[in-house]
């Protein structure tokens, strides 16, 4: 049985489903959309996929630029999804029939991420483009499928080995960041049940927490500890052995 904390939390992600609102949920977010949002719009192009989707809160910014958008997801959490598959093994879709793919948090929990960027390598046209987004600084989450952290070295040995090239790699946010989530996670889920005043706290966590730990966090710099990192890269082979 869901706690109050757990059941606030999966509220706050319904209500704010659009990313342009969720971006305010915490400087972890914050620094999130900062980063990966100028990615999708340099990048993301044609037919794209959307690999363990959840509840798409880039869906609506992804689509101006694409021509057609699909998603996929172990199980339909919501009736937008438009295939159900496990990340490492995608057999509902073909060879080569995408002109890009974006995977956000996921890899985290898949128990072999590099079977599924193999995965991704197979259904992206040559010269197509995989925008990915990992964890570097978590607490444990969606247990028990909570397997891997990331650095930037592992994460693009794993794209070059299953032959992708390396365009970008970009921090998300430094321990500062981590820390006002962490802050934001647990004002907001306190009190996101009642009316008015989840209101009012959102608007203080955004003034006083989101905006204020991720500007002193720019400001000190990010360091030796990256909150995760937005990664784009070109397929240009296949994966190595």
């Amino acid at each position: 049985m869901k706690s109050l904390f757990e059941k606030n939390r999966l509220k706050i992600n319904l209500d704010l489903k659009v990313m342009e609102k969720r971006k305010f949920f915490s400087p972890g977010t914050f620094g999130d959309y900062n980063v990966t949002v100028p990615a999708i719009v340099k990048y993301c192009k044609g037919d794209l996929i959307d690999i363990g989707c959840g509840d798409m809160p880039y869906r609506d910014i992804i689509k101006c630029h694409v021509n057609r958008y699909d998603s996929i997801d172990v199980e339909k959490r919501s009736p937008d999804v438009k295939f159900i598959g496990d990340i490492q093994n995608m057999a509902a879709l073909g060879n080569e029939s995408y002109d890009s793919a974006v995977c956000f948090e996921v890899l985290e929990h898949v128990p072999d991420p590099f079977m599924a960027i193999i995965e991704i390598n197979r259904i992206l046209k040559k010269r197509g483009i995989l925008i990915v987004t990992v964890p570097h600084l978590s607490r444990i989450h969606e247990k028990p499928h909570d397997f891997f952290r990331f650095t930037h070295y592992g994460l693009a040995y794993l794209l070059r080995k299953a032959g992708f090239d390396i365009l970008d790699i970009k921090p998300r946010g430094g321990l500062l960041c981590f820390l006002g989530h962490q802050l934001s996670t647990f004002f907001l889920c306190s009190c996101w049940h009642l009316p008015i005043i989840n209101n009012i706290a959102f608007f203080l966590n955004k003034c006083f927490v989101v905006k204020l730990f991720y500007y002193l966090d720019q400001k000190l710099g990010i360091g030796p500890f990256p909150l995760g990192y937005t990664a784009v890269a070109q397929k240009i082979g296949e994966p190595m052995e």
